[in-house]
C-alpha cells in the first residue's frame, strides 16, 4: 500500500515538473517572439472587443512622437530607466499604514506599478480586480523580470505604446492620436501627448476628448514634469 501511494506520488510530481517545464519554455518562446512582433491579441483587448469594439494600430518606435515616449516616463515611471522592473521605493511608500483621515496622493512617475509591470500584464496576462489581482501577482512578477531581462528598456516602452488602453476600446497610442486628434502619434505636440497620458490609469473614466476634470487638471502637470526631466541622460538614451 506505502509503494502505492509512494509511486503515485511520484507519477505525480513527474507531470507536474513537466507541466511547469512546459509552461515555461511557451513563455519563454512567446516573450521572446514578442521582443520583436507585437502581440497579436491581448487578453484585455478581447475582453474589451465585447463591450467596445477593438480600435487599435500598431505602429514602430519611430512613428511614435518623442513627445509621447518622454509623456509616459514623466507621468507613470520616473524611475523607469533606473530600475529592474520593480520601483522598491514607490512599494514601500504604497505599504505604510495611512494616517486616519488623510488621503493618499500619487504623485506623477510615483505610482507603485511600473511601466515593465503595466506592460507583463497588459500583454501577458488579464486585468482584475478583488482576490484575483493577488493570484496574478507571481505571474505578474515573473514576466516583469523576463521582458526587462530579455527585451530592454526601449522595446518595453515601445509595447507599452501600443498595448495599453488610451479609451474605451482604444489601445495603443497610434489609434488613440487618430481618436483624439484625427493625426498621426509621431505628429502628436507636447500638450497632446501630456492629454492622452493624462487619462490613465482609468481611461473608461477619463476622457481625453472633450476632456474629463481629471485630464484638464492632470495634463499641464505632466507638460512641467516633461520639461523637469528631459535632461536626464538615462532618459535620453531609451526616447531618442
Amino acid at each position: 500500500m506505502a509503494k502505492k501511494k509512494a509511486s503515485k506520488w511520484k507519477r505525480f510530481w513527474k507531470w507536474t515538473w513537466r507541466v511547469l517545464l512546459v509552461m515555461f519554455l511557451s513563455s519563454l518562446l512567446y516573450t521572446l517572439v514578442c521582443k520583436w512582433l507585437m502581440p497579436p491579441i491581448t487578453l484585455t483587448q478581447i475582453g474589451n472587443s465585447f463591450s467596445y469594439g477593438l480600435k487599435r494600430d500598431y505602429v514602430g518606435w519611430d512613428e511614435i512622437s518623442y513627445n509621447v515616449k518622454l509623456a509616459a516616463i514623466a507621468s507613470e515611471d520616473q524611475a523607469f530607466p533606473d530600475h529592474g522592473g520593480f520601483d522598491w521605493d514607490a512599494i514601500e511608500k504604497s505599504l505604510k499604514p495611512k494616517k486616519k483621515g488623510k488621503k493618499t496622493k500619487i504623485p506623477l512617475g510615483g505610482g507603485a506599478s511600473t511601466i515593465t509591470q503595466q506592460v507583463a500584464k497588459n500583454v501577458f496576462l488579464w486585468q482584475a480586480g478583488g482576490f484575483t489581482r493577488y493570484i496574478r501577482k507571481v505571474p505578474e512578477m515573473y514576466f516583469t523580470k523576463l521582458i526587462e531581462w530579455t527585451w530592454g528598456k526601449k522595446r518595453i516602452l515601445e509595447v507599452y505604446l501600443n498595448v495599453i488602453e488610451m479609451g474605451p476600446g482604444i489601445f495603443g497610442i497610434e489609434a488613440a492620436s487618430q481618436k483624439y486628434f484625427s493625426k498621426h502619434a509621431k505628429d502628436l505636440t507636447r500638450a497632446e501627448a501630456a492629454m492622452i497620458i493624462a487619462c490613465l490609469p482609468n481611461p473608461k473614466k477619463f476622457s481625453v476628448k472633450p476632456a474629463s476634470t481629471r485630464v484638464a487638471w492632470r495634463y499641464p502637470q505632466i507638460v512641467q514634469q516633461m520639461h523637469n526631466i528631459e535632461d536626464d541622460p538615462d532618459i535620453q538614451a531609451i526616447i531618442r
